[in-house]
């Protein structure tokens, strides 16, 4: 497993504040909650088990809800255009202190907001990375509400039930380090001092949406996102079985997309993870499109001039690379749950035994370790098998195919989310796989519907629901668990937490798939400027192995290429894959945001500096970065609601296109890196400061 981005672990911060936490006794019978053991010995909460500090309060969670549906509708556009998604934690963290800090909030409403704040992103993440599915394989002709609310919503509680069960062993026992729970934390544990950090966010959510509106085509377009060309090797005869057959050799070279968004995922997830992606980049576009074009010369002898060397380059990355792609991430997730067996089968062993201990009433009884409980949490999971048999069953047409289906979903469910919160334990929840793991899910229901006989677009239709509840649960399933890291840090109480993210779920499920019918709408699933890369791979899954129509030459290649990259031990099969076959110039721009991060960690290096420098410095980047992708994305969704709004009253352009330059496009990156390197270098010359929370 790759080691977590070096810029997001701070446990030796600067900003760490000795709050001086005894460990009380059992306050009394709880019949609604759980009891674990003690806490980890030698840990010390940031706020002390005995406190009045206001914790669950309705403006808490409100605000909560408010800014899940935002971050939730930010990252749905990020993710459909990139194929990434980023935590929210951060963003979510700084408006929290903000908001309740003018409002006399306590910091652990700051940790209830940022708890349900965070939801929205994670259950988004899981929706958008199937539901397009429906509507790119055909089986919708455009999204739809109640379908697409029900996955979310079943999905979403069932990862936070999952969740309930394994938090304990997760976080409190497992020796993870949680990069972004303890990069969080140490933000919030600062912010107590007075530096937020929110004028960061919003600045740079200002800066990147007035780019989105001279960007967008659908805005006052000035710029152009990247300029295209072909680069023409020339024509070559070589002899097969006695014939002359003339070959076409070249390759399309595309510039970085002029993204604050994607140049701020790139910074946040640092060199490494970028580097890796853009290597899975140029495998794609740059050895296997050109080789893909080299063997196909019926079809490149077609190809006369540029632009259709452009179109044709694009349909072999469409049609040939992408499926191999597939069969990569598909040995990438079955290594990835190899890896992590024993893990897995001693952690769940670990949370049934707190069951155990839960129902006779042994362990000590804190604050800091009181989940919901574990015997409701139970029966709630055996009740949400019943609406998930119906989804199933309306989506099928069969009934047995249903309950075929609801077994799967639901032990899949299950070890999934426990591979999800384990990843995001060692990762972050920014880099949790979470689509790699779904299409496995997906291989494994199409192929027990192929078994049974269930085709067609009934078939379909039951296997991407499937796919969609466990990467709804796999998503919040991740977050939730950093979320619980976070607040474990801080001191939160862990049922509070979960009825938080319970709220967010039920809520941000019922809201969140308007933004992305608008998004369909006006920019059009699967079409190059709302790609949906991971709804296409779904889509081309089920209806290859349902349908009976997949390049399973392509799909095995690409299980070759997974094999040969795991025995050289590569850094992340996953992340190669998933650079194969999203476009070149969002994966280069995110390369370009990894580089910034880097050049700002070689120039910290150069000038000596400290730790307290060097997570200023980071701290600032992350916040800059969360801003511009908030900004960017925000301003494009409302751009599609403005343009749906156009529409209704006849008007097929409501603001005017000016320009579509590529040259002064590319002038964002000097302003990205003046803000992503210099200001943060300037800022880390401060002194933050820092006192501990008061009851």
């Amino acid at each position: 497993m790759r080691p977590a981005p070096e810029a997001l672990i701070k446990t030796g911060s600067p900003f760490a504040v000795t709050t001086r936490a005894t460990e009380v006794g059992c306050q009394g019978d709880n019949p609604e909650m759980s009891t674990p053991d003690n806490p980890q010995s030698g840990f010390t909460p940031f706020v002390p088990e005995d406190t009045d500090l206001p914790e669950l309060t309705f403006r808490a969670v409100a605000l909560g809800v408010i800014m899940a549906i935002v971050l939730g509708a930010a990252n749905a556009y990020l993710g459909m255009r990139a194929g990434l998604t980023v935590a929210a934690t951060f963003p979510a963290a700084v408006v929290a202190m903000a908001a309740l800090r003018a409002l006399g909030g306590s910091v652990l409403e700051e940790n209830i907001s940022r708890t349900t704040a965070s939801v929205g992103e994670a259950l988004v993440a899981g929706a958008i990375f199937t539901i397009p599915a429906f509507v790119i394989s055909g089986v919708w002709d455009e999204l739809r509400y109640w379908e697409s609310t029900a996955i979310m919503l079943v999905g979403g509680l069932l990862g936070v039930l999952f969740i309930i069960v394994l938090r304990r062993t997760m976080v409190v026992e497992a020796d993870l380090p949680f990069p972004e729970s303890v990069a969080a934390a140490e933000l919030v544990k600062a912010g107590q001092g007075g530096q937020t950090g929110a004028k960061y966010v919003f600045q740079a959510m200002g800066l990147a949406a007035l780019w989105e509106l001279v960007k967008n085509s659908n805005g006052v377009q000035i710029v152009s996102s990247s300029a295209t060309t072909f680069v023409n090797l020339g024509r070559s005869s070589i002899e097969m079985l006695g014939q002359q057959v003339s070959y076409v050799g070249g390759f399309i070279l595309q510039s970085p997309a002029a993204s604050p968004a994607l140049v701020g995922v790139g910074f946040i997830v640092g060199p490494a993870i970028s580097s890796t992606l853009f290597a899975g980049a140029v495998m794609g576009w740059l050895l296997l499109v050109p080789l893909g074009l080299f063997l196909n010369p019926s079809l490149a002898a077609e190809a006369t001039d540029t632009p259709a060397l452009i179109n044709l380059s694009t349909e072999v990355w469409l049609k040939q690379v992408r499926p191999l792609a597939v069969g990569t991430m598909i040995v990438a997730a079955f290594y990835t749950l190899f890896k992590l067996r024993t893990a897995l089968i001693e952690g769940i062993g670990r949370a049934f035994t707190d069951i155990k201990s839960a129902r006779s009433g042994s362990g000590a009884v804190t604050r800091h370790n009181l989940d919901l409980d574990f015997t409701k949490v139970g029966f709630g999971i055996m009740a949400m098998s019943v609406p998930v048999a119906g989804l199933y069953w309306f989506f099928s047409q069969s009934l047995p195919g249903a309950l075929v289906l609801t077994v799967v979903m639901m032990v899949l469910g299950f070890l999934f989310s426990a591979v999800a919160g384990y990843l995001v334990g060692l990762l972050g929840s920014s880099n949790n796989p979470i689509s790699g793991l779904t299409l496995s899910t997906l291989l494994i229901a199409a192929l027990l519907m192929v078994g049974m006989g269930i085709t067609g677009p009934g078939g379909i239709l039951g296997v991407l629901g499937v796919a969609g509840i466990v990467c709804c649960a796999a998503g919040i399933a991740g977050d939730m668990l950093q979320d619980l890291k976070v607040g474990h840090i801080l001191g939160g109480t862990p049922w509070k937490m979960e009825v938080a993210e319970i709220i967010g779920v039920v809520i941000a499920a019922m809201v969140l798939i308007w933004p992305m019918i608008a998004m369909d709408r006006v920019y059009e699933i699967g079409s190059a400027e709302l790609p949906a890369p991971q709804a296409g791979l779904m889509a081309l899954m089920a209806q290859g192995i349902v349908g009976g129509d997949m390049a399973w030459p392509l799909v095995v290649t690409g299980m070759f290429l997974a094999l040969g990259l795991i025995l050289i031990n590569s850094p992340s099969p996953m992340l190669i894959a998933v650079g194969m076959y999203l476009p070149f110039g969002s994966t280069s721009a995110i390369f370009v945001g990894g580089l910034m991060a880097w050049m700002l960690s070689k120039s910290l290096t150069a000038r000596g500096a400290d730790a307290a420098r060097v997570t200023r410095a980071t701290n600032t980047g992350v916040l800059l970065s969360s801003g511009f992708i908030a900004g960017e994305a925000l301003m494009a969704v409302l751009l599609a609601f403005i343009v749906l709004g156009g529409s209704a009253f006849g008007a097929d352009q409501v603001l005017p296109r000016i320009a579509e330059s590529a040259l002064l496009g590319a002038l964002v990156f000097v302003v990205l890196y003046y803000m992503l390197v210099n200001l943060t270098l300037s800022v880390s010359k401060t002194d933050s400061t820092m006192q501990p929370p008061t009851g």
